[in-house]
């Protein structure tokens, strides 16, 4: 059952070429709004002694997890736009899965960690420089980066395991799983499952730690005068925009089994381009201390 196909043709966001030309300088745009944003951001928190802080930290992290991973699939998405031939190698689509799935479950469980410490600096504001060292924050985004490598290895080598034997037409703008089972010339309902179960997991623990932090910080914001709600809401609500931005569509797409590709990669184009880009966008506009030290660093 070795597989026959040496390279898949990626059909993209549309086949008129009108319209391809459009989105060519719209999402050209985009890309280069997400790297100059996000380096921006990596830039002012490396070079500022003032944001030393846990949070700070993470965000720098969260900016270079992003630039990572919409420059997975977003150059070549530009590129295909003024080419007539929008192939990729086998080698490269299994590349480009694991890199997608890499960087992307980084970020959640970075968003993950980030909740975690915005729970830590209202609900135990004692205890916090104790907790939150630098050398745990380390050893979390590196707990991050091992989470997310874990996860890809485990959903590439699922779908390198599969015989493909034509055809070779993704119904998509870059490869993942669910396109790739549909091409398999095998049975794929048991390694569907198995993808889902994996990709929902991480989704829904995540997410159910993130609920639970936030239900904790209104918890114990109950006795707060009005000033401490605000304070302690503008820090979080940064951080909240981006998790409903990014969570929404990864739960629409990973946490069932693919029936409508068309629907799925229209979703896509919000967790790959659209929120690393709105990111530094959403952390600069609400938090006076990054917008300072970027005014010091000009």
């Amino acid at each position: 059952n070795a597989s026959s196909v040496k390279e898949f043709i990626l059909l993209g966001l549309s086949e008129n070429k009108g319209v391809q030309k459009i989105y060519f300088l719209m999402f050209l745009f985009f890309y280069m709004m997400i790297v100059t944003g996000n380096l921006l951001i990596v830039i002012t928190v490396i070079s500022s002694q003032r944001l030393n802080s846990p949070m700070y930290f993470f965000l720098c992290y969260l900016s270079f997890v992003d630039i990572c991973y919409s420059s997975v699939t977003a150059p070549k998405m530009i590129a295909d736009f003024l080419v007539e031939n929008k192939t990729i190698s086998f080698v490269g689509c299994i590349a480009q899965l694991f890199g997608v799935h890499f960087f992307g479950c980084t970020e959640i469980f970075i968003l993950t960690v980030m909740a975690y410490d915005r729970y830590l600096a209202i609900c135990r504001p004692l205890h916090y420089t104790t907790l939150m060292t630098r050398r745990v924050c380390g050893q979390m985004v590196i707990g991050s980066w091992v989470g997310g490598f874990v996860h890809s290895t485990v959903q590439t080598l699922l779908t390198t395991q599969l015989p493909f034997c034509g055809p070779n037409k993704i119904d998509h703008y870059f490869c993942d799983v669910h396109p790739l089972l549909q091409l398999a010339c095998t049975d794929t309902y048991a390694v569907g499952i198995i993808v889902v179960a994996n990709s929902g997991m991480i989704t829904l623990c995540c997410f159910f730690i993130l609920v639970v932090s936030y239900i904790a910080i209104l918890v114990s914001l109950k006795g707060q005068t009005s000033e401490g709600w605000h304070k302690a809401l503008s820090t979080c609500g940064s951080h909240i925009t981006v998790v409903i931005l990014f969570f929404g569509p990864c739960t629409f797409i990973y946490i069932r089994p693919s029936s409508n590709l068309s629907e799925d990669k229209s979703v896509a184009v919000f967790y790959t381009v659209i929120t690393p880009m709105l990111n530094p966008l959403i952390y600069t506009l609400r938090n006076e201390e990054v917008k300072s030290a970027m005014r010091r660093l000009w």
